[in-house]
């Protein structure tokens, strides 16, 4: 039995009339009465009762007109679903990121997205690097969040912002009357670096921009994440380089410094895979760099 069979049968069942059913269906009544005739054959029982002036539905009859409107309801359904689906209206989009950049731009871009597309479940999912890369090309994720970027030839990225780096410091951490730091003066400091593994990673970020300032850090401490980073920074185990948007965020015992001369930026960019044709990505995509250029707008009209 196949899918016209079944609506040429439902439309019989429901008319109990050959000649009418086939003008309903737009075909001849011949054509209509062998489709049935060859519908019984397949299926082994007969589905009408064919009398000389009336047709009626036989019990196998009665049982397939049931199971058919069921059947065809949920093909229709499907249909819809399918299709708000493929239009960005409805689905899911699986979103990876970095610890930092919850403290800035991903905020923003989250809300913005459930505002135009309420009905788009969103699963985020915090993990390292190397996580995001991995799972990205595996499609256990849509999208990335990374810092910093992400380099393989099949996936795109999109740089959202450079973010200047600072220093996190324990609170009691003396700069004497100055508002900034120097690297010379972290030399004997112990730097928290993170993640642990694997490697190179964001702490490898970090230790290339000291030592392009001529500072090889010695005393190195690493953890796996930003969170314990900091957990450790506020009860003074060390220091920890961070994107500047985390000082946005006050911590009890941690005060965060602008480096003078200044140590460096760091990207952040969304990846997804380039062979991605999902309409849910693109216009996440789109609406990242949408609310990434209207923060850069805004910025720009303060300063």
């Amino acid at each position: 039995m196949n899918l016209k069979q079944l609506k040429y049968f439902m439309a019989v069942a429901e008319e109990l009339h050959f000649g009418r059913a086939a003008e309903r269906l737009g075909i001849a009544q011949p054509p209509l009465s062998r489709q049935i005739m060859q519908l019984e054959a397949e299926i082994g029982a007969t589905l009408f009762n064919r009398g000389r002036s009336a047709i009626t539905l036989t019990q196998a009859g009665e049982r397939l007109q049931t199971r058919g409107k069921t059947i065809l309801d949920l093909i229709a359904d499907t249909r819809l679903e399918v299709r708000r689906i493929g239009q960005g209206a409805e689905g899911r989009l699986r979103i990876g990121f970095v610890g930092s950049s919850t403290y800035g731009i991903l905020p923003n871009i989250i809300k913005s997205f459930r505002a135009h597309y309420p009905q788009i479940s969103l699963s985020l999912l915090p993990m390292n690097n190397a996580q995001l890369h991995r799972m990205l090309i595996s499609r256990e994720i849509d999208v990335a969040f990374a810092r910093p970027a992400l380099q393989d030839a099949d996936l795109a990225r999109l740089k959202l912002r450079d973010e200047p780096l600072v220093l996190a410091a324990p609170d009691t951490f003396d700069t004497g009357n100055r508002r900034h730091v120097t690297l010379a003066a972290l030399r004997d400091a112990a730097f928290i670096l993170y993640p642990e593994y694997p490697r190179p990673s964001y702490a490898d970020l970090v230790l290339g921009l000291c030592e392009a300032q001529g500072m090889s850090v010695q005393n190195r401490v690493f953890t796996m994440d930003l969170q314990t980073a900091l957990s450790l920074v506020a009860i003074g185990e060390g220091v920890c380089v961070v994107p500047e948007s985390v000082g946005t965020a006050q911590r009890h015992g941690i005060r965060f410094l602008p480096f003078e001369p200044a140590l460096g930026t760091t990207e952040l960019s969304i990846n997804h895979r380039i062979d991605e044709q999902g309409v849910h990505v693109r216009n996440f995509v789109k609406m990242a760099q949408t609310v990434a250029r209207s923060l850069l707008d805004d910025r720009g009209t303060q300063g």
